[in-house]
């Protein structure tokens, strides 16, 4: 936390040092106070005093509680990008690849729960009922695409009930009936006596 911190201060530092050198911040002239700052860049008045604080230390700006911040060089705004940005930049991506890591684990384990719970559900249907579980893809030519479950008597007209399905490497296990059949889809489906034409059947037939 007190690295995201001091990247957050930093990198604001950078940016006014930048704005400097291109010209957008004059030398000589006042920039707004720390209350506009942190509500531009939506931080704190602390982050922004830390931001200032560390440009001051290399001469770029001066601060005077009250009448703003003064623009003191160009020159040393320069000074100060080439002394920090190497660091600010490794800094912001380390947090970056560790946030996506993270978000990856929680995605993986997400992934591994919903693959446990729909294979011990199909194992235990397969040991104590004659049902069959198959897959089918959805693709352009189903008759039923934009469609829902329970508009199109899915269950009345195959004998057949969706568990699951598969969308951008997702699993949602027990849809409902108002499950809406989409492209690219793969329904996850139990039945028993020639599911699998039957339901093809339903999606492709004429």
């Amino acid at each position: 936390m007190k690295g995201h911190k001091k990247a957050a201060y930093l990198s604001i530092a950078l940016d006014i040092a930048n704005k400097i050198l291109q010209g957008e911040f004059k030398e000589d002239e006042k920039i707004s106070g720390r209350s506009t700052l942190a509500s531009m860049y939506n931080v704190s008045p602390e982050t922004i005093r830390r931001a200032v604080s560390l440009l001051e230390e290399m001469d770029v700006v001066n601060s005077n509680r009250g009448s703003g911040i003064d623009i003191l060089s160009k020159s040393s705004a320069e000074k100060f990008i080439e002394k920090n940005k190497s660091s600010e930049y490794i800094s912001t991506i380390k947090d970056d690849i560790m946030n996506l890591m993270e978000q990856k684990k929680k995605i993986d384990e997400q992934i591994q729960e919903s693959f446990e719970k729909i294979t011990d559900y199909m194992e235990r249907f397969k040991k104590d009922t004659p049902y069959t579980f198959i897959e089918i893809k959805i693709n352009s030519r189903a008759k039923t695409l934009g469609k829902k479950i329970i508009d199109m008597r899915f269950w009345q007209s195959t004998g057949a009930t969706i568990v699951a399905y598969r969308r951008d490497g997702n699993l949602i296990i027990s849809p409902g009936p108002e499950y809406v059949f989409t492209e690219g889809d793969t329904i996850v489906v139990i039945g028993a006596n020639n599911v699998y034409d039957k339901v093809y059947d339903f999606l492709y037939g004429e």
